[in-house]
């Protein structure tokens, strides 16, 4: 879980995240669901952050049947495909859902 004051401290990633669920025609709900994926698994290390938020709305879409590719994923926020590979996998997890093994 996360504090209230994550949202304002990180506001710049949550428009970040916004912009991407904008880009790639992802509905309100999977961005919500990536906001509080990413405000509950935030990095300590600044440079993390965009791997995770990548991860977080890869995560969110699969959640919400939205799927999208992690390339496009990766696009949207500049991050490698094996970002989000090596992190969607443990953020769905810990949000109380099987990852599927394919």
């Amino acid at each position: 879980m996360y504090r209230a004051r994550d949202r304002l401290e990180h506001s710049e990633w949550l428009k970040e995240l916004e912009a991407a669920g904008t880009d790639l025609d992802l509905s309100q709900s999977v961005q919500s669901t990536a906001t509080d994926l990413f405000l509950s698994h935030l990095p300590d290390e600044e440079r993390s952050k965009p791997a995770v938020a990548a991860a977080s709305l890869y995560a969110a879409a699969l959640i919400g049947g939205e799927q999208r590719s992690q390339p496009a994923v990766a696009d949207c926020f500049g991050v490698s495909r094996l970002a989000i590979q090596s992190r969607w996998k443990e953020l769905l997890e810990a949000a109380g859902f099987r990852a599927p093994s394919w």
